[in-house]
């Protein structure tokens, strides 16, 4: 394998997980821990991976992940999450359900649900429900941004406002080991914290690997946040503070 193949290779590892490891790289592709630093070492140099003892990680920064690539990311734990959250849901709710392709998961596991009010900052989560008769539909105004057919902006803000749903579901680009929700655009942030102080019930979805990912712009805590679905146990000491605050966790 060339050189730029296995660096485009291990970028889409980097991505899949937040970090990649020279040991497991090295065993990966049949090369010699030397050859891996090397690699990394071109990586960080082009500013595309940031090196750390034994590997190397997603430099944090205002860019995130192409949306189509999300979409394909841990996609099994994103149908398995959606389930559970679409379980919270009970006919004649108000619910939200934000940006992000863990809330288009959840969007396809709504299609049955009946007598629904959905209001969503999400063009994708808008046309998979629009095939949904028993749900009415709300799509905020705002600055639609092409990358993900998210709508952002002071006019996002203020159609939440006009609501205090029953139960809202985000996501987060990013979770630190203080329990701090991260994202990496302020004006999807600023409507996430709209959405925060409306709902009455607060379903946050983040699957592992938002463990391993940096992201520049701080939401809110997991204090904030009444449950937690992911798809692998958290680690112990995040776990504990969960607990002291009382968000529940469950496994999906």
């Amino acid at each position: 394998m060339s050189d730029s193949l296995r660096h485009s290779d291990i970028l889409a590892l980097a991505r899949a997980s937040g970090k990649v490891t020279v040991e497991g790289l090295a065993g990966r592709f049949g090369v010699t821990v030397q050859t891996i630093r090397r690699d990394l070492a071109a990586l960080d140099a082009s500013g595309q991976l940031a090196r750390v003892h034994g590997g190397a990680v997603l430099r944090s920064g205002t860019a995130n992940i192409a949306h189509a690539e999300r979409r394909q990311l841990n996609a099994a734990a994103k149908v398995r999450m959606a389930e559970a959250a679409a379980g919270e849901v009970q006919e004649g709710m108000t619910i939200f359900v934000g940006i992000g392709t863990s809330t288009e998961a959840l969007a396809r596991a709504l299609l049955h649900h009946a007598d629904l009010q959905v209001i969503t900052n999400n063009f994708h989560v808008a046309e998979i429900l629009a095939a949904n008769p028993g749900a009415s539909l709300v799509l905020t105004g705002g600055s639609y941004r092409r990358s993900d057919g998210g709508l952002v902006g002071p006019a996002a803000i203020a159609t939440i406002r006009h609501f205090r749903c029953d139960l809202a579901f985000f996501g987060s680009s990013a979770l630190d080991e203080r329990g701090d929700m991260l994202d990496f655009d302020m004006a999807e942030v600023e409507v996430n914290r709209a959405i925060l102080e409306h709902a009455r019930r607060r379903v946050l979805l983040a699957d592992h690997s938002k463990l391993d990912r940096r992201a520049p712009v701080r939401v809110g805590s997991l204090s904030d946040v009444d449950l937690l679905i992911t798809d692998r146990p958290l680690p112990a000491a995040l776990a504990e503070v969960c607990g002291s605050w009382g968000t529940e966790v469950r496994i999906a």
